[in-house]
């Protein structure tokens, strides 16, 4: 297999220009312009809560708007840091075009497997990470850990999903992880040619994955990698709360990154969850303070959530008037 898949044929800024790897801790995200708000909190949360530590973000897009990109770089100057956007070519995905199964998926799901080869040359580490996690832990213990030969260091999904998963997928190691949060090895990812068969995987088998590209790493990267504790990405559903007309966080004990990986995120203001209060603390830390949280539901699965939310608290005349703005915008 050819393990050299080309990579973005653009990048908004030089990147260090004499090969050689730095000292800095790189974290990269993979975002649209909607995300990158929240993207904002997360970076925010990371510096905070780890003072001392020399970083540099890293974020891959297909398009980026000139107001976030310049938001984007306002850290630089706001924390000391390096900043790099990587504007994605579609043309990088070419060598797969002739496989009949390309045209059905997004070339958004493929984004953060270029993450590794664009980087090979600056540096040996870096973490991904989704842009609806906040840090409110030290990363000091993260940033010693030994790789070995594995090619990245996760962290494993729910149990109830992880049981299906592994079900679903035939893993032998029973083992299932959430790739919201990947501290990849930059070297240990190519040799093993992860990027070039986690596509194949896709466009093979995908039709029969529930989560393409996550469920095609674990395929992928079984045996090939190094789990954590759950503490590294703690997954927070607001729904689970909601659902009940709980408002306050729940007591989830000392963790480093909360991942809200639900459909309903803590930016959305009308959830009225507490979580709310945390996100607007780290976004108050960030180039993008001036934005407000999103007021109302922004489509139609948000509109039906939140005419069941207003179900719950009682509000049966409001909890109706969304549920037909929801059968409206279906």
């Amino acid at each position: 297999m050819n393990s050299s898949l080309p990579t973005s044929a653009a990048a908004s800024d030089a990147l260090n220009a004499s090969g050689e790897a730095d000292n800095s801790f790189h974290i990269a995200f993979c975002v649209d312009d909607h995300y990158c708000r929240s993207m904002g909190a997360t970076i925010a949360s990371i510096i905070a809560n780890s003072p001392g530590v020399t970083f540099t973000f890293h974020v891959f897009a297909f398009s980026l708007s000139e107001d976030n990109r310049r938001r984007f770089k306002e850290l630089e100057q706001m924390y000391q840091l390096k900043t790099h956007v990587h504007i994605i070519d579609p043309v990088v995905f070419q060598p797969f075009a002739h496989i009949s199964q390309f045209s059905y998926y997004s070339p958004t799901i493929f984004t953060r497997l270029l993450i590794p080869s664009t980087l090979r040359d600056i540096c040996d580490k870096v973490l991904y990470l989704d842009a609806d996690i906040l840090c409110v832990g030290s990363m000091a213990e993260l940033l010693q850990m030994d790789f070995g030969d594995s090619a990245a260091i996760v962290v494993p999904d729910a149990d109830e999903t992880t049981r299906r998963r592994c079900a679903a997928l035939q893993l032998s190691s029973q083992k299932y992880f959430n790739s919201g949060v990947m501290y990849m090895h930059v070297d240990n990812w190519m040799a093993q040619e992860i990027t070039e068969k986690t596509i194949l995987a896709i466009l093979e088998n995908g039709k029969d994955y529930r989560f393409p590209d996550q469920d095609a790493l674990n395929v992928v990267l079984e045996g090939k990698i190094k789990y954590i504790d759950r503490k590294w990405n703690f997954l927070y559903d607001l729904i689970h709360d909601l659902e009940k007309d709980k408002r306050q966080m729940r007591d989830i004990g000392k963790v480093v990154f909360i991942h809200f990986a639900g459909a309903v995120k803590p930016w959305n203001d009308w959830c009225l969850h507490a979580s709310r209060d945390l996100f607007v603390k780290y976004q108050a830390l960030s180039p993008w303070a001036d934005l407000p949280l999103d007021p109302v539901p922004r489509n139609y699965k948000e509109m039906r959530m939140y005419s069941r939310f207003l179900m719950k608290r009682g509000q049966v005349l409001d909890s109706f008037r969304w549920y037909m703005k929801y059968l409206a915008a279906r």
